[in-house]
């Protein structure tokens, strides 16, 4: 009876083991391989990302046919996009933390990571944390959650294969970041009006007008005679590209508020064969010592940079290097400014 008993006890133990190495087995097999599955192979099938930073900032980025936009369809920077893409197909593993220090990065990243949520043909992929960057600055500490695999609580160190340096910049965030810099790309073709106006200056204001192939050019409402045509279609040419500088990192809300209820020192107005109207208000930058304009005055306004209101209502900052091309009407056309420029 003693012998059945320990024959017994004996195939319980064994059965016991084996599923006990199996299950270990299993879950090795998940570390090791699933739980650091963060790449995507195939990035076209990715159809929407949402980055969330440590400061509760989030943006979310939709595929719409070839291009991206943001959630409302607004225009996002396509060259961020492709960064992103081009991360989540190149990124590799680097290599496992130490065991003792598990714990203290878990613990960091419960507190302090970006949330990167990748979606593939609409339906959730995996969730990438991006945590502090790796010892060395090559690569970052990250933790993974995965439809096959369930979420790690293992950190692990990954990088982007065939670069130096930390994934994390690559994942922002601040909405200012992922803006669009274009704000003029209209074509000659599509352009029906445009008229510049200064406030303090308004003999340098100007109006262009074209209807079909007849063009002519206004200041101050008097049409001016002897226009050269080709300097007319040079001029318009100037709208098929132009960007802001940057996005407004330095005033705050009630700053913004104070500046649009000042007066700016132009506006440009252009409006579209198409009834389409953008207009843009320019707001001078005070500098904190006097700089001299083209026209030889000295003055404490930034000469190469200013505020602009886009046509949203955002502010941005504006190169006049940029600009000048719109602004400067005199360059193109007969324009008749008086005493300007003369010194007093």
């Amino acid at each position: 009876m003693k012998k059945i008993i320990i024959l017994v006890l004996a195939v319980g133990i064994i059965i016991f083991l084996g599923w006990y190495t199996f299950g270990l087995m299993k879950t090795e097999g998940k570390s090791d391989k699933e739980l650091i599955e963060f790449s995507i192979a195939d990035t076209s099938t990715v159809d929407k990302v949402i980055i969330t930073d440590a400061f509760s900032n989030t943006i979310e980025i939709i595929r719409d046919g070839k291009t991206w936009t943001d959630i409302e369809g607004g225009c996002i920077a396509q060259t961020n996009v492709n960064f992103i893409l081009e991360t989540f197909k190149n990124i590799e593993f680097k290599g496992y933390l130490s065991d003792n220090s598990h714990a203290q990065f878990t613990k960091l990243m419960s507190s302090q990571h970006t949330k990167v949520e990748i979606f593939q043909n609409g339906e959730w992929l995996k969730t990438w944390y991006i945590g502090p960057s790796a010892q060395d600055h090559y690569g970052q500490i990250m933790l993974l959650d995965s439809k096959e695999g369930g979420k790690s609580d293992i950190p692990v160190m990954m990088k982007v294969k065939g670069e130096s340096g930390i994934i994390e910049p690559r994942f922002f965030a601040d909405k200012r970041k992922w803006m669009c810099t274009n704000i003029f790309a209209v074509p000659l073709e599509r352009i029906s009006k445009v008229e510049v106006k200064y406030f303090q200056e308004p003999i340098r204001s100007f109006t262009v007008t074209k209807k079909g192939n007849t063009m002519a050019v206004f200041q101050q409402g008097r049409k001016l005679n002897n226009v050269d045509p080709k300097k007319i279609y040079l001029y318009l040419q100037n709208y098929k590209k132009i960007h802001f500088d940057i996005a407004n990192y330095e005033l705050s809300e009630k700053q913004i508020d104070s500046l649009k209820r000042t007066t700016p020192f132009s506006t440009i107005s252009l409006k579209e064969t198409s009834g389409k109207v953008t207009k843009l208000r320019l707001f001078p930058i005070k500098s904190n010592f006097e700089e001299t304009t083209e026209f030889g005055d000295l003055v404490d306004i930034d000469q190469n940079k200013f505020w602009c209101e886009l046509q949203s209502g955002q502010v941005v900052k504006c190169q006049f290097f940029v600009f000048n091309p719109l602004l400067l009407g005199h360059i193109y056309f007969p324009m008749d400014l008086g005493s300007m420029g003369k010194k007093k």
